[in-house]
């Protein structure tokens, strides 16, 4: 399993206009939903599912980067899609610092192992400072797309 399998490409969105944790969600909800990749009367219910689960705990692992995710079972195909924001949101991140770089994940409600399976990618990538520290300082789409790629070319299993 790629990163870029799992990332929705148009749904990437360089510079977050959401300054909160809840708004982010939404955001990236949307713009999946906007882009085909979720059902669009399925975005509402979606994020506040993600909302829910990020109340239970925060996903803000730490290291500037957040990865709410959720199973739902309006979705088909396991998807997910990542935002930036250049001046940091406060996330209840682990390490109480400001998350830089917001991935979410929403898989079928049916497929656990699936969702953990690219959970552990997304966590595997993000464990590397480069990674962290390129995705934090690259401010275009298709950058962040060409970045994607070569993490995969370069990720050794």
């Amino acid at each position: 399993m790629k990163l870029s399998d799992i990332i929705h490409g148009p749904s990437v969105i360089p510079e977050l206009l959401a300054t909160d944790r809840n708004g982010v969600i939404r955001e990236l909800v949307q713009s999946l939903a906007d882009h085909g990749a979720i059902p669009q009367d399925a975005a509402e219910t979606i994020a506040k599912s993600a909302i829910q689960r990020e109340n239970q705990g925060s996903t803000g692992f730490g290291k500037g980067v957040a990865v709410p995710h959720v199973k739902h079972e309006s979705i088909q195909k396991m998807t997910a899609t990542l935002g930036r924001s250049s001046h940091g949101i406060d996330f209840a991140a682990l390490d109480r610092a400001p998350v830089y770089t917001v991935f979410i994940l929403i898989s079928p409600s049916r497929a656990p192992e699936e969702h953990l399976a690219a959970m552990e990618r997304i966590f595997r990538y993000l464990q590397r400072d480069n990674f962290r520290r390129f995705l934090r300082q690259t401010d275009t789409r298709e950058a962040i797309l060409d970045l994607l790629k070569e993490a995969d070319e370069s990720q050794s299993d």
